[in-house]
């Protein structure tokens, strides 16, 4: 049986309608409603098999359905190399923020040393589901015991008009608010963001549990 075979099992025709809304920049035709937990049962049974090592050549991928179960098997992968070369040569064909930002691999966090020029390189790009998904690496993996001051102004000074980019970015800060808060409201007191990521970062962040009510009342008073 083929990956495109058991989606077909898992067809919702309700959860389609639901989907479609929540990622509005493609082709409603291309989602066939399969939920989360479904989509990764698919991508272990497949994956390391001869069918899914077909599958992860064979793109660009026609269902949002393939492209999720795609980095699904791709955050699988278990060395760091391999991960990453199947992961750059996934990235370009990237479309919608739920297939950027679904799954984290595992062996990022034991290779910190490794990964940060390639997140530097992600953030660079033009296209804007690769930059996106280097920003969320270095909310994901350096906001933590790795952070260091300068990752915020890589964040900050990504330029791009693109709605899911600059989203990406005000979840970046509201994120930092909660982690690095002395050092990233620097950046709200100051209002070293455009406009508009900044009053969305100061939202998210209060609209947040990991941002203390102190935090939050202080916040306010820079919409």
């Amino acid at each position: 049986m083929s990956i495109r075979e058991r989606i077909m099992e898992f067809k919702d025709e309700g959860y389609r309608e639901f989907q479609s809304k929540l990622v509005p920049n493609i082709s409603p035709d291309t989602i066939v409603g399969v939920r989360t937990p479904d989509m990764k049962k698919i991508a272990k049974e497949f994956f390391g098999t001869p069918e899914g090592e077909k599958f992860l050549k064979e793109l660009p991928h026609e269902l949002y359905e393939e492209n999720l179960i795609h980095i699904f098997m791709v955050s699988m992968i278990k060395g760091f190399d391999e991960c990453v070369e199947a992961l750059e040569t996934f990235l370009p064909y990237v479309d919608c923020w739920p297939v950027c930002d679904q799954s984290s691999p595992g062996v990022f966090k034991k290779h910190h040393k490794e990964l940060l020029p390639l997140i530097k390189k992600w953030i660079a790009s033009e296209h804007v589901y690769t930059a996106r998904y280097g920003l969320r690496m270095l909310m994901n993996e350096f906001l933590d015991s790795d952070f260091k001051e300068e990752y915020l102004e890589l964040a900050a000074s990504k330029q791009g008009e693109d709605y899911y980019l600059k989203m990406m970015v005000a979840w970046y800060f509201a994120t930092a608010l909660a982690k690095q808060y002395d050092t990233a409201v620097k950046y709200i007191e100051e209002r070293r963001l455009e406009p508009w990521i900044h009053k969305k970062s100061i939202q998210k962040a209060v609209e947040s549990f990991r941002v203390s009510d102190e935090h939050k009342e202080y916040l306010k008073t820079f919409r």
